[in-house]
Formats: structure tokens, sequence, C-alpha cells
């Protein structure tokens, strides 16, 4: 599992945000040591994710609970499905029930919408990106979750792709500028980074091609006639991308003028949660 110190630095935090000096609800009622069994249930139809985020919790906050995994992530779920039983302390279970069950459920919600996109594009190459519209300091996680439900992640963040948009090309005053810029500056530096650069028109595409010296273009808020003269007259000379204005009801025209990659920023940032409890085994 990469950035695994930050993970586990990043439980920590969340345990001690939702538990501060005690589960008092349970401390109240529940004598300490007493043991006992739950199971995480599915409430609706989904894609699992987020099941190894439950067990790094789990196992974090008390090593000797009992985990027994139905389903694992990428799995599909039915309405009404086991997904994990516990069994262990009881104090355990209820100190760590809510934060476990918040992140199966964003997780599970991102890789349910990925995955029924995904599933529109059966057939086509085309590969469905994820983009940093994500929550602060949560993005290593939804974008996992993206991974699970069957897209790609776009870059992770302004460090590992030098990505040329609208406002960047404006303010060095055009797109040739930009990118004579921008190959400089990875040259100077002795770096190696994709370079990506925004188009907004078919003569900016034209610009771009007569330029070079990039990676892929991004056809931002083209329509699918665009789209379409785009693709051809680029020609496989670089990667293409849409992005803007994608949803389930035009991803699969849009896929099919041929463009390499879509990248769709409601994958993290419309997120609705899978609905999921944990119950106690009586």
């Amino acid at each position: 599992m990469r950035y695994q110190k930050k993970i586990d630095d990043f439980i920590l935090a969340a345990l001690n945000e939702d538990i501060g000096e005690g589960d008092h609800s349970s401390l109240a009622c529940i004598p300490l040591n007493t043991k006992g069994k739950a199971c995480i249930y599915a409430k609706q139809n989904a894609i699992v994710a987020g099941a190894e985020v439950a067990r790094k919790i789990l196992n974090i906050y008390d090593k000797d609970l009992k985990l027994t995994f139905l389903k694992n992530d990428g799995d599909f779920v039915k309405n009404g499905g086991q997904v994990i039983v516990i069994e262990g302390h009881i104090h355990s279970i209820l100190s760590t029930e809510r934060l476990v069950l918040n992140f199966l459920q964003r997780m599970s919600g991102i890789a349910t919408f990925t995955n029924h996109l995904v599933s529109k594009l059966k057939g086509l190459p085309v590969k469905v990106l994820d983009t940093r519209k994500t929550t602060p300091c949560l993005r290593y996680f939804e974008k996992w979750a993206v991974q699970i439900g069957g897209g790609y992640n776009h870059r992770f963040g302004l460090f590992d792709m030098i990505m040329i948009k609208d406002n960047h090309i404006d303010y060095c005053g055009g797109i040739r500028q930009a990118i004579e810029m921008t190959n400089q500056y990875l040259k100077r530096l002795g770096k190696e980074l994709k370079i990506v650069i925004e188009a907004r028109s078919l003569d900016e595409v034209d610009q771009i091609m007569s330029t070079a010296m990039v990676d892929r273009i991004l056809l931002d808020n083209f329509n699918v006639d665009m789209l379409h003269q785009a693709v051809k007259k680029i020609d496989k000379t670089f990667e293409t991308e849409a992005s803007g204005g994608i949803n389930e009801d035009n991803i699969r025209k849009i896929a099919e003028t041929g463009v390499d990659y879509i990248s769709i920023g409601a994958l993290t940032h419309q997120l609705k949660s899978v609905d999921m409890s944990l119950l106690a085994e009586i």
C-alpha cells in the first residue's frame, strides 16, 4: 500500500478527532472487556471500496479484533449483503464504528459511480480519469476509490505533471509562449514531466500542433462534433483528453469520438455515499 505512514498518521488523527478523551457513551453503559460481534451491512447495491482502510483502522485501534471480510475492495455487494464481520471487545467495535463507516460509505460511493460510468464504455479503449477536485487531505483515498471502481488517476497534485490550462496560457501571453517556457523550465531543472495543454477551440488545437513539444491536448468543453474534428486533426500525434460537461447521458458519444481519455471531476466532487450500517449480532 502506497503512502503507508501517511495513511497510518491520518487514521490516528481521525480517531483522536472522534474519540478525544474517551467514548463516554460506551464507557457509561457497557462494562470494560465485554466481548461481542457486529456486522457491517450494505443497504443498497454497490461496489465495495474502503475495505482495506477499514482493516487498517480496526487493526490500529485494537489488534485483537477478529475480522472476517465477506466482501473486499472491488466486489459487488447487494442490498442487505454483509461486508465485514467484527468480533472482539465491544468498546473497540463501537469506538471505531463511525470512522470505519465513513470511509466505507464515501469510498464505495465513488467506486460505485465510477464503475457505473465505466460500464457505459464497454468495448471502447478510452480511459476514465479523475481530477484534483477532491476533498482536502482525502485525495489519496478518493483517488484510490476511483481505481477500485475501474477508473484511472489523473495527476495526483501540482507536482507530478505539467498541466497548462486557460489561465496559464492567458497570463503567459499565448500558447506558443507557454509551451516554450515550460520546456525551457523542465530542461533547466532536469525534470521529465508529462506536458498536457488545454485547448478551448479548434484554432487553439492548430496552434498547439504547430508548436508541438507537448504530450497531450486537453479538449475542454468541446461538443461531440468539435471532438470528432479535433481527434481527426490530431490523428494520434498527441494523446487526447475530453473534459467538461460530461455526464452519464453523453459519455458514450464522447468516447466514440476516439479520444484517449475522459476526465470527470464529478467522480470525486459530487459523490453520493453508499448507505451502510454496523449492527450488533446478539
